[in-house]
């Protein structure tokens, strides 16, 4: 097992990381910015090292500052959690060429999985379906732009390659509209991606987004964990996520999950990883990779038993996976409440002191948070701050139970969207299971 591990994250993962540390023995170092050296995980940590002020920018995304505090401590490895990091090809390979163990992925994987055309490509090779699109870059051809548009059908989407969280890509429902809808998503992916590459695909009108979660060795061993459904989104961004998906059969899963570890073993993919699907008309298209552990992955925990990030360090070390297909089963149904620091109306950040705090419990319950009585949530990160959880032999027993625990949380000082989530759980079509990725924009009136 690993001897000395840095965190190189904040906020609740950065505090997940550390308590599987713990259970494993691992010693922990905790990088952390200026603005943050009373969070939980650095105060319980082995060792914290400061390594930059309170801009992102010169501290959790500065490679040098993260490699140099690895060194100086005596670390062996790096986990960069999610976020930040934890995707950038070019800190998995810096992690390594210094002779340090990046919990993750190898660069090379992460680079072929973050460019959604090369992504698109090797999931077509392993089976996996996708949406029908170019099937590669779009050139400059504007003839041939037009008929690859027409044998996909309208509406399509052009997105970019390199682009992610909902930003590089815009749907076209007319020719009329199309080589000028190109040109601006290129101009935008140069901007935000420095990578103007777009390719084109079918628009989905009414998808749910399905995720599978699976785990592979990089020794050529790969299974996978079930799915979750992350559809009640806002702006492209998660707020509600459940696993087992509603509707999703046993044999729907075992087709999935049987194609996504099939992929895993061709790329030699290393770690936990995500393969992110929308699902319409009992259809599945893969849309990305995610090659991290993601925000998500409690409730797949809870409904297998098995902790995720610790078998993340275990492959790090060099060990297989401690478990085969057929030692996975899913029981019962898991919810989580992404707990942000916002008004619930406008959706503003809402930094400041936590006057008081009461975690919620009770069975079935599980709070994933860094906050307590006192700490100050800063103007300067994700405005995420806690993840509330709530397991049941089913999904009316799960909702009942986290109706309950947003009941009784009370973070007093700062505005949250606890009132949002509250209502989510009321809502009739919520309730009936399968709403789709639109459901709660129209909701809400967005």
């Amino acid at each position: 097992m690993l001897d000395k591990l840095v965190i190189a994250n904040r906020g609740e993962i950065a505090l997940r990381i550390l308590r599987a540390c713990k259970e494993l023995g691992i010693k922990t170092v905790a990088v952390h910015s200026s603005a943050d050296s009373d969070l939980k995980h650095v105060l319980l940590a082995d060792e914290s090292v400061c390594i930059g002020p309170a801009r992102a920018i010169d501290s959790y995304l500065n490679i040098p500052r993260i490699i140099s505090a690895a060194e100086i401590t005596g670390s062996v490895a790096i986990h960069p959690g999610y976020g930040f990091l934890a995707e950038n090809a070019d800190f998995a390979e810096q992690v390594e060429r210094s002779g340090f163990i990046f919990v993750g992925p190898t660069a090379e994987t992460i680079r072929l999985m973050g460019d959604k055309v090369s992504a698109i490509h090797s999931m077509k090779k392993a089976g996996v379906p996708c949406v029908p699109g170019s099937d590669g870059p779009l050139g400059d051809d504007i003839e041939k732009n037009r008929a690859i548009a027409k044998r996909i059908g309208y509406p399509v989407i052009i997105k970019a390659s390199g682009g992610g969280g909902g930003r590089g890509m815009r749907v076209v429902r007319d020719d009329e509209h199309l080589i000028e809808s190109i040109e601006m998503t290129r101009a935008e992916a140069k901007a935000a991606f420095n990578n103007d590459v777009v390719y084109m695909e079918k628009y989905l009108e009414n998808p749910r987004h399905i995720e599978v979660q699976i785990i592979a060795d990089g020794q050529g061993n790969a299974i996978h964990l079930g799915e979750r459904d992350c559809s009640m989104q806002r702006r492209h961004q998660k707020v509600v996520e459940e696993a087992p998906a509603p509707g999703i059969t046993e044999e729907m899963r075992k087709f999935i999950g049987e194609r996504c570890c099939r992929a895993c073993i061709e790329i030699n993919y290393r770690g936990a990883g995500t393969f992110e699907f929308l699902y319409e008309n009992g259809e599945f298209y893969f849309i990305e990779m995610n090659t991290r552990i993601q925000v998500e992955h409690t409730i797949t925990e809870m409904i297998t038993g098995i902790d995720l990030v610790k078998e993340q360090l275990r492959i790090a070390a060099g060990q297989p996976l401690s478990f085969s297909q057929s030692d996975i089963q899913i029981r019962g149904h898991a919810i989580e409440c992404r707990i942000n620091a916002e008004d619930p109306v406008s959706f503003l950040p809402s930094p400041g002191k936590i006057e008081h705090f009461h975690a919620p419990g009770g069975m079935g319950i599980r709070w994933e948070s860094h906050i307590y009585t006192g700490y100050t949530v800063p103007p300067y990160y994700d405005s995420m701050i806690g993840k509330l959880i709530a397991y049941g032999e089913n999904r009316d027993v799960a909702i009942a139970r986290m109706k309950n625990a947003l009941n009784e949380t009370i973070i007093d000082g700062i505005k949250t969207n606890i009132e949002l989530h509250k209502d989510i759980m009321n809502d009739e079509n919520f309730q009936h299971g399968g709403t789709n990725i639109h459901y709660l924009e129209k909701k809400l009136n967005l």
